[in-house]
Formats: structure tokens, C-alpha cells, sequence
């Protein structure tokens, strides 16, 4: 009798333990849609720069490994290297090959590269981060858990595209313009940022033109 009730206690302990325990919140799931339906997804608004500096985007941050030394902009070169480079102390990077999409460049120093945030900080104040909180930019500035968020791209490149959309500045190289449009719509939506109305009619040119059979794929930043 007392070895059943010592049973039966166990049992009821583990079942309250399985039932009060925390559940484990399923990963956001990714959308996948065509350019020209993801672009109609993007609501559209005036953008307003009131109140905008870099420096309330903190990056470049310890990265998503916080264990391996490097920081954001390190952890991007490291996995966008076509040639893997040497990490010495201190996370210093030395050799290595990388391919800046925008122009077709290739590159073998780190150093002459620029990581490139898809959507512009300057941009993404413009389209709804001035209302977030400084925790929430951070993750923007640094967001790796999307492939397309962060590029490394040539300095040149990079600065020629400065804070602009793609109603003012696209990749020099064709062959790059339809991914640019799918990453910008993909980053747009991730993050639920709104688009203006040159910047939406320049996207739509591109979604019902050249780049029509693109796809672009997005997951709901958490």
C-alpha cells in the first residue's frame, strides 16, 4: 500500500512537472512569395529622418557567438568568404577572398570591405525604427539570424549607395539588380518597415519587369 502511494506521488509529481513546465516558442516560419506579391505586402507611408542618428543603432555588437572573439562585422566576413580567411588574435583576419555582389568585385583584403546593412540605417529610421526601442535596433543593426540583412560589398560601392533606396541607387552590375530588389523587400518585411511612394513605384518597375520571376523569401523578425 505504501509503495503504491509512493507510485502514485511520483506519477502526480512528474505530470504537474510536464504540464507547468515552460513551452518552447516555435520559430517564426519562413514566408516565401513572389517579388511582385511581396512588394504589394509593403505598406507604404511618408518617411520622416526627424530625430535620426547612426549612433542609436549600437553595432557592430559581440556578434552571435559571443564566445569566439569576434564581433558582427568579423562574424559576416567570415561567413561570406569564398576563401576562408586566417583568424589571428583578437579576431584580426588576414587573407581570404570575398565577391561584393554589387559590383562583381573581387576582393583579398577585409579591410577594403564595407558591411553592408541592406536596408540603411538612415532608411529604416525613415520607415518605422524611430518608434522602437534601443534594444530592438540593436538586433537590426546586427541582425545575422537573416542571410540577406548584412552583405560585405566593396567600400566604393557602398558608400556610392550611401542611405539611399532603390528609387535613387541599384547595384552597378545588372546581374545583381533582381537579388538586390528581393533582399530589400525581404528585409523591409522582416522587419515590418513601411516604403515611400518612389520607393515603392522603383520596386514595382522591377517586379513587373526584369525581375518578375524572382522569389523572394522573409522571416518575421521576433
Amino acid at each position: 500500500m505504501i509503495k503504491n502511494f509512493v507510485r502514485f506521488s511520483a506519477l502526480s509529481l512528474a505530470l504537474v512537472s510536464l504540464f507547468s513546465a515552460p513551452v518552447a516558442q516555435a520559430a517564426p516560419a519562413a514566408e516565401v512569395t513572389t517579388l511582385a506579391d511581396a512588394v504589394g505586402l509593403v505598406q507604404v507611408t511618408e518617411e520622416d529622418r526627424t530625430g535620426y542618428t547612426r549612433s542609436k543603432f549600437k553595432h557592430w555588437n559581440s556578434g552571435a557567438d559571443k564566445s569566439d572573439g569576434c564581433n558582427t562585422r568579423n562574424e559576416i566576413l567570415l561567413a561570406e568568404a569564398v576563401v576562408a580567411p586566417t583568424v589571428e588574435a583578437g579576431c584580426k583576419l588576414t587573407g581570404g577572398t570575398w565577391i561584393s555582389y554589387y559590383d562583381g568585385q573581387e576582393v583579398t583584403s577585409a579591410g577594403a570591405l564595407d558591411i553592408d546593412h541592406m536596408v540603411p540605417l538612415a532608411e529604416s529610421w525613415d520607415s518605422g525604427a524611430s518608434g522602437w526601442t534601443a534594444a530592438r535596433r540593436e538586433a537590426y543593426a546586427n541582425d545575422q539570424r537573416a542571410d540577406v540583412s548584412l552583405v560585405a560589398v566593396t567600400a566604393r560601392s557602398n558608400r556610392q549607395k550611401s542611405d539611399q533606396d532603390p528609387a535613387d541607387w541599384m547595384p552597378p552590375s545588372p546581374d545583381a539588380q533582381c537579388r538586390y530588389v528581393a533582399e530589400w523587400v525581404s528585409t523591409k518585411l522582416r522587419w515590418q518597415l513601411t516604403a515611400d511612394d518612389r520607393e515603392l513605384e522603383a520596386l514595382k518597375v522591377y517586379a513587373d519587369g526584369p525581375c518578375e520571376d524572382t522569389i523572394v523569401r522573409y522571416t518575421p523578425a521576433a
